[in-house]
């Protein structure tokens, strides 16, 4: 479940009236326009706000009428009856920080000063005041018409976070906005509607639009002051705001089950390989050869860990014994691989350090490992391990490759457990680290069966995982 995209449709359903019904006894959007204008002329009458701009294409007459059939000036989209398109400017006061209400360095504080809102104050569209600067308090009252109060809108208009907007509540003290920002203040109407409007894709749609500039893209407070947006009865965006808190809130017990779920999956990985590795994962089999005798024939002069220095019990057929002594690492230098080396339809596959681990294909014949399987560790740290099952390759610059004496699939799982233990731990995890490492050996019969086993479970998290993020 795409949980992003469904918050998007159903701010995309509130805006077209189809999240909840209509009621016929509201009244209609139109009176509220009429009170709103009334309040604004009071205002400005009395000289609490100024005249707002207009754009020349922009009168006291909203242009959009919810009319059909392709005529001109035809709505974005269709509305309810009783809904009116009016302009941004005519529902709120937006101001920002322009022109002599600039402030420079010398203007910040430490922690004696009003808070100075940015756009990382905004996270996943609600506000955060964990990380804050924070202004003189001279700066501050210099002007009033930004300091913020909750119940305020943001919105960025200035950066490449352009269009993030979140509504302003739990202020831990006084505030105002930073260069980057707009405020606005409504009048008489609900403002989280007016936030979810400006969070819609509708409004995103028209922020691309408004952008001036590539290296910081921008737009004016005029031209989002005549953005065009649907508006209810005041009746209906109460219940719109009650409605998409109510959905809101169901996603979010979806996307923690879902976090909570995902990181349930990887403990059961690790749980499942923490039980591998010791012996109690499949059960043993008395006539399968003892890991001491495979050992033996890796290493004629093989000698086992003392089992007091291992904090497990393993089982009696099993040999601890240093990852070293059951891998060879190679000390030859991968080739220099040149990206005109690589291509789609080679030969011999490439390995590097991206996070692909097939980087692409080559047609020389000089490769580094032939006729051997391999378990790669990219770099000199062990955080990005790879299992190859490939006959030849050829090792970009900067990849280490360690060859498995044993079943190279339960070296991969064991050599993942054991480097988790050591992130864990806060061990360094580089290879001389890993090398040193103690692991169980089984005989190779259990290997094979634990390899199995450990595949059928970890296929059926990873179809539950995918189901998640599909």
């Amino acid at each position: 479940m795409d949980t992003k995209k469904l918050r998007q449709k159903i701010l995309d359903l509130a805006i077209r009236g189809k999240l909840v019904p209509q009621d016929p006894n509201d009244e209609p959007a139109s009176v509220l326009l009429e009170r709103i204008h009334a309040e604004k002329e009071r205002l400005i009458k009395e000289g609490k706000i100024k005249q707002s701009k207009k754009s020349a294409k922009s009168s006291d007459t909203p242009h959009y009428e919810n009319r059909q059939g392709g005529e001109a000036n035809e709505v974005p989209f269709e509305v309810p009856e009783g809904w009116e398109w009016c302009r941004l400017i005519d529902v709120c006061h937006i101001f920002g920080r322009i022109g002599f209400r600039g402030y420079t360095k010398d203007d910040l504080v430490s922690y004696d000063g009003a808070i100075t809102l940015s756009p990382s104050n905004i996270i996943d569209g609600q506000m955060n005041y964990e990380n804050c600067t924070y202004i003189s308090w001279d700066k501050y009252e210099e002007s009033p018409e930004i300091q913020i109060s909750n119940g305020d809108i943001l919105l960025v208009k200035t950066g490449s976070s352009f269009g993030k907007c979140a509504y302003v509540y739990n202020l831990p003290q006084k505030a105002t906005i930073n260069p980057q920002f707009v405020v606005l203040k409504h009048i008489l109407c609900n403002p989280h509607f007016l936030t979810y409007i400006l969070q819609s894709g509708y409004a995103r749609m028209n922020y691309d639009e408004f952008v001036l500039g590539t290296a910081i893209p921008t737009f004016t407070q005029v031209v989002l002051g005549n953005m065009y947006i649907p508006l209810p009865s005041i009746q209906e965006q109460e219940r719109i705001v009650a409605a998409i808190k109510q959905w809101f809130s169901l996603i979010d017990t979806l996307e923690t089950a879902k976090e909570d779920l995902q990181t349930s999956i990887t403990q059961a990985k690790f749980k499942i390989l923490d039980l591998a590795i010791h012996g109690k994962l499949v059960p043993q089999a008395p006539n399968d050869e003892p890991a001491i005798e495979l050992l033996k024939r890796i290493n004629p002069k093989f000698t086992p860990c003392d089992n007091a220095d291992y904090p497990f019990e393993i089982p009696t057929t099993w040999c601890l014994t240093y990852v070293k002594v059951i891998v060879d690492n190679p000390s030859c230098k991968p080739f220099q691989i040149l990206q005109s080396d690589i291509n789609d339809i080679g030969q011999t596959p490439v390995v590097s350090q991206s996070s692909n681990y097939i980087e692409g294909y080559s047609d020389r014949n000089d490769c580094v490992f032939q006729n051997k399987n391999a378990v790669l560790i990219f770099g000199d740290h062990t955080r990005n391990l790879k299992y190859v099952d490939f006959n030849f390759i050829v090792g970009a610059d900067g990849v280490k490759i360690i060859i498995p004496h044993i079943s190279v699939k339960y070296s991969y799982y064991a050599l993942q457990f054991i480097i988790n233990g050591m992130r864990n731990r806060g061990y360094a995890r580089h290879y001389s680290v890993l090398a040193n490492s103690t692991i169980p050996i089984p005989p190779l019969a259990e290997q094979l069966r634990i390899v199995a086993k450990i595949e059928e479970l970890f296929a059926v998290l990873d179809e539950i995982k995918k189901s998640l993020e599909a």
